[in-house]
């Protein structure tokens, strides 16, 4: 059978061999997904020996995405305006890579829980790659307007000027929010990861009354979450659907066969949304 994994370092907490296994049952492919931790100096090394095993496809966690893009010989659109591929395709030449962060981000949002981007007003908080990766797909939804802030504002300034073209995109710093406001907040930064964090968010205006997103998924309400909650958020949420729309969104691009994703999320949460 065609092997698929996911590559990272840790990679032994990673859900994508129990979504990945879900979609082959439910769509009748015969497949075989693993977890494949790479020491952090031999991700090429690992990705070769994976090939030569018969190797067809991985999806690409922290920190190789990086590596990733750098090893396909050809990239898809979104990848590279991300500058980071999350998705690697065995061609006959080589590798192809994708990033499939975007549209999976966008499906969980508009689709599985019905919040509108069109003519709306998106903050998007940091600018590293994981900001990188959803822009161009969240932008192709028409906001109103997509504000980009980042503790390091030229960062922010640079991904602003690398997707001017694709939509109403500005960078600001946090304390030029103050007083601004927001239908939508993304996190797409590492803060409040864990406990131990001591996060910096912007002036709590920015959240009031929007709906927040955080792109890192947990089995108890993140950091963010809890600031959103506690200034007023309408609603939160936490990036696990979007860990599985992208998912889907690989599963697609490998096997031509778009699996349904609302069973997996119940397999994964029960409980429903946190």
């Amino acid at each position: 059978m065609d092997r698929y994994a996911v590559i990272g370092n840790p990679v032994a907490h990673s859900k994508s061999p129990q979504i990945h296994e879900a979609f082959a049952r439910a769509t009748g492919q015969a497949l075989t997904y693993e977890r494949l931790e790479a020491p952090l100096d031999g991700f090429v090394p690992t990705v070769e020996a994976f090939a030569r095993g018969g190797g067809r496809g991985l999806n690409v966690t922290a920190p190789f995405k990086l590596e990733a893009f750098a090893l396909a010989n050809a990239h898809s659109k979104r990848a590279e305006l991300s500058g980071a591929a999350n998705t690697l395709k065995r061609e006959s030449g080589g590798w192809s890579g994708d990033n499939t962060d975007g549209p999976g981000i966008v499906r969980d949002l508009t689709h599985n829980l019905g919040v509108a981007l069109a003519a709306r007003d998106v903050l998007v908080l940091g600018a590293g790659g994981a900001a990188r990766g959803i822009m161009s797909s969240v932008l192709a939804e028409h906001p109103r307007s997509l504000t980009v802030c980042n503790r390091t504002f030229a960062k922010a300034e640079s991904i602003a000027r690398l997707f001017a073209a694709y939509g109403p995109i500005a960078a600001a710093p946090s304390d030029a929010l103050a007083g601004r406001s927001f239908d939508v907040v993304i996190n797409a930064t590492s803060a409040g990861l864990v406990a131990t964090s001591t996060p910096v968010w912007p002036p709590a205006s920015a959240v009031t009354g929007a709906f927040a997103y955080d792109m890192i998924y947990a089995d108890r309400p993140t950091l963010f979450r809890q600031w959103a909650d506690a200034n007023g958020a309408k609603q939160t949420a936490d990036g696990l659907g979007m860990l599985i729309e992208q998912a889907a969104e690989s599963f697609f691009l490998w096997r031509g066969v778009r699996p349904d994703t609302a069973p997996v999320f119940s397999l994964l949460r029960p409980e429903g949304r946190l």
